[in-house]
């Protein structure tokens, strides 16, 4: 077995940059995809081909599975890595890719629709051994039949989509009148979003903290675990600072998440990097959440701390070969820390904000890791998530990976387009964060510490450097910075 000679890269921004980085590492050739928007972006200046895509959207351009696996075809790519987002947990893509006979980096089909549907998950993962919270017995019919889950389980309840994510179809209720409302409002949420209306009833953990464990898998039976990381600082259930390893978590706790996890990505057949996410109640009892059989977004600070690239070993898996390490290799060093950094004005309720970016330096230094989307001069839209950016810090300690990334989120220049830094920074000084004490509920507890109002002298002064740096008199004597330097080093 030998790794693909090029891969197709089905994905835009930093993750396609950095996806493009370990192919470049491992001698193989790259393909990006890009939509008119991305023309000119960082993962088309950093691949060796580039095809562009057409649709109805700048979004939907990346969801057209014929012409992803037609560019594959038609460049020689033997592989395609989608990266996260988009297509990655779609099992008809992954069977497209297949039938075109290239080979698909990432989980098989099967385990990808088992942990698609959070109802079938939560029953895989009860049968093999993971606890779940106590609730409905599989989606309830109507808002009367959710009542009466919820006079078993006990209040507040959690409604959830069965099907999506990312905080679309919940809803938390803590009698049962706001438990009818929060059905109707869920599934019909639910149903917009993903097309499947079906909800369910569960337990709501009061001040949970969001913890999830890396797992990869190959074909030949070898299934670990990388420890653990903790999300907890989320807004509208979208995180926004990850860390590893959790400050809640010790040897035991870690142990005993990491054998469960191992044990679901067994059941469903798993294979390639993948994360099972759980919550955790103050007294560190744990519940499964859902299985993401992707990348995931904040994978940087597992790298950081366990020294293992993620993406070589899914190409390694995606081959045919085995892990290059096994459970007893993992060994967590250190403390990391990322922040995502969004285009948004924290101080104006999260608004999304677009511009031209006149103006681009991020940080460099010991622990420093950078994973970029953007180029200086390039345009920040509307059509795309507003993640630009994540900011990564590493440290022999936490208090030494919070100091440095601090310094780093100081140390990040995005002229032209409002981010969300000085928030995150603020995030970070707070002594609660300090002393571990976080939870998903953390934003909106502290929210009159961390969101302000600037002042207009100093607004003033944002809009006149803009505006000077974006005119052609500005004179630019330095260099652009390549699209693969700009995001610094893997490992710490």
């Amino acid at each position: 077995m030998s790794l693909p000679a090029k891969v197709l890269v089905a994905n835009r921004g930093e993750i396609a940059v950095r996806i493009i980085r370990t192919l470049r590492e491992l001698g193989i050739a790259s393909v990006a995809v890009y939509h008119a928007l991305d023309a000119d972006g960082p993962a088309v200046r950093a691949a060796d081909e580039a095809i562009e895509l057409t649709g109805e959207t700048p979004v939907g351009a990346y969801l057209q599975i014929d012409q992803i696996v037609a560019a594959a075809v038609g460049t020689g790519a033997e592989a395609i890595h989608p990266g996260f987002g988009f297509l990655s947990e779609n099992p008809a893509m992954a069977e497209a890719v297949t039938a075109a006979g290239v080979t698909w980096i990432g989980p098989p089909p099967g385990a990808m629709r088992a942990m698609g549907d959070k109802l079938t998950s939560k029953r895989l993962a009860a049968e093999a051994g993971v606890p779940i919270l106590p609730g409905s017995d599989g989606a309830v019919a109507d808002a009367d039949a959710a009542v009466a889950a919820a006079e078993r389980t006990g209040y507040p309840v959690l409604v959830k989509a069965s099907a999506g994510g990312g905080g679309k179809g919940m809803r938390i209720a803590g009698d049962p009148d706001e438990l009818r409302e929060a059905f109707e409002l869920a599934s019909a949420e639910a149903a917009a979003s993903f097309g499947d209306g079906r909800v369910f009833v569960e337990r709501f953990v009061q001040r949970p903290r969001h913890i999830e464990v890396q797992v990869l898998a190959d074909g030949h039976g070898t299934v670990l675990h990388l420890g653990e990381r903790e999300c907890s600082i989320q807004r509208r259930y979208q995180k926004v600072i990850e860390e590893c390893p959790s400050p809640f978590v010790d040897e035991q706790m870690r142990a005993a998440m990491g054998e469960t996890a191992v044990a679901l990505a067994r059941a469903v057949g798993y294979r390639s990097a993948g994360t099972v996410e759980m919550i955790a109640d103050q007294r560190g009892d744990f519940y499964f959440l859902e299985m993401n059989t992707r990348l995931q977004v904040e994978h940087p600070v597992t790298e950081l701390v366990t020294g293992i690239d993620i993406v070589a070993e899914q190409i390694r898996v995606a081959a045919g070969e085995r892990l290059t390490i096994s459970q007893a290799d993992v060994t967590l060093r250190g403390h990391a820390i990322e922040c995502r950094v969004y285009a948004e004005d924290a101080d104006a309720g999260f608004y999304p904000a677009t511009g031209r970016l006149a103006l681009v330096r991020f940080p460099v230094g010991d622990g420093i890791r950078v994973d970029a989307g953007v180029l200086e001069g390039g345009e920040v839209s509307s059509s795309f998530d507003p993640m630009i950016a994540k900011v990564c810090a590493h440290g022999a300690t936490r208090s030494e990976a919070i100091a440095r990334e601090r310094a780093a989120l100081r140390d990040t220049v995005l002229l032209g387009v409002t981010t969300n830094t000085a928030f995150l920074e603020r995030v970070l000084a707070t002594p609660e964060f300090g002393r571990g004490e976080t939870h998903t509920g953390f934003i909106d507890e502290h929210a009159d510490a961390l969101i302000q109002t600037p002042t207009p002298a100093a607004s003033e002064l944002a809009l006149v450097v803009t505006a000077a740096l974006a005119s052609p008199a500005f004179d630019r004597r330095w260099t652009v910075p390549e699209p693969l330097a700009s995001i610094g080093p893997w490992i710490s």
